[in-house]
């Protein structure tokens, strides 16, 4: 993993090889910053994303994903969507308080919240924070819907909050498996969650009550788009109820480092896969159309999108209704307030 200058940055730099012997590099330590924002949910309105409104406790992520579509927000701080995405990790210690303060907003209007749309909040340094945590007891408090997306294993952790909001349609959980391939995994998501413990995590979840699903994403053709099916069998065997997949997306910086990670890899198998890419995206690498930018056009997306919905139906997924319940929603009362004695 190289580490580019941003785009919004002045100068750029490049490395240069100047013959020197190949010895091993030390281990890069991560570096968590917090950071101090005035309010915690983001909003959308995205007509191909789902929700309109998301919570994301870190900005980077120690995960390492190659193909993270969050890289490039980085670049809005002045750092590399490189390897200071993955070792610079911003944290907002004062979520939960936030949160609370929005909650009890006299405009606000409940729908479900989504707990990481852009970084992961179960990335390792959540086990040290707990900001994730501190998120859901205050949605818990207030009865608030949540809707957690992550592959790391690090959310079975809070069972005790996500099976009693379950219990109640209150919550659910959505589990990123881009490969069951664990040499594929190491490469292209190096501090991740291995395949086969993101498939035991979906068991513990359903096991514990909490409704969970798949998302086989990204799909990148020529490298992980063979293993669909798969993922899905061994996802719904493990008790997921629905599927979801997106086409991977390059971004800005993104395309400069995915293909430089492809190259370095698979190095054969490149071309192909970054010309499947450009065909998939009207004949660039990246599209950002609402609607194409998920799922890509043409010959190879129409089938992808087939293979997707056949192997559903054999499985019986995304055949419930997964909308979780706003009707119990408790607003907080004003700070200082005093609660009622009766």
């Amino acid at each position: 993993m190289t580490n580019p200058s941003g785009r919004f940055e002045r100068f750029t730099s490049e490395p240069i090889d100047e013959g020197v012997p190949d010895e091993p590099l030390p281990r890069l330590e991560t570096t968590v910053i917090p950071e101090r924002t005035k309010t915690i949910i983001a909003r959308n309105d995205s007509p191909d994303v789902g929700f309109d409104r998301s919570i994301n406790p870190y900005k980077g992520c120690e995960h390492g994903c190659i193909y993270c579509f969050a890289r490039p927000t980085h670049s809005y701080l002045g750092l590399s969507p490189g390897l200071d995405f993955e070792t610079k990790i911003f944290s907002k210690p004062d979520a939960a308080r936030l949160l609370r303060t929005e909650l009890a907003k006299p405009g606000y209007r409940v729908a479900t919240l989504v707990l990481g749309a852009n970084t992961d909040p179960y990335q390792p340094v959540e086990r040290e924070l707990r900001i994730s945590r501190s998120v859901l007891e205050v949605l818990a408090e207030h009865r608030h819907p949540v809707s957690i997306i992550t592959k790391s294993s690090l959310v079975t952790r809070d069972l005790d909050i996500l099976s009693a909001m379950a219990a109640d349609n209150l919550a659910s959980v959505n589990v990123s498996v881009t490969t069951l391939n664990p040499a594929l995994a190491r490469t292209m998501e190096p501090r991740a969650a291995v395949p086969k413990k993101r498939i035991e995590t979906m068991r513990a979840l359903h096991d514990a009550g909490v409704p969970v699903g798949v998302l086989a994403s990204p799909m990148i053709p020529a490298l992980n788009d063979s293993e669909l099916e798969r993922i899905l069998d061994a996802s719904a065997q493990a008790g997921a109820r629905w599927a979801n997949y997106i086409l991977v997306r390059l971004p800005h910086e993104l395309k400069q480092l995915f293909d430089e990670w492809l190259r370095a890899h698979y190095p054969q198998r490149a071309d192909h896969v970054l010309s499947l890419l450009t065909d998939m995206r009207g004949g660039k690498l990246y599209e950002s159309r609402f609607g194409e930018r998920m799922r890509g056009r043409g010959p190879y997306a129409d089938l992808l999108e087939k293979r997707f919905e056949v192997a559903c139906r054999r499985l019986g997924l995304n055949q419930t209704d997964r909308a979780l319940d706003s009707t119990k929603f408790r607003k907080p009362g004003k700070v200082g307030a005093q609660g009622r004695l009766f």
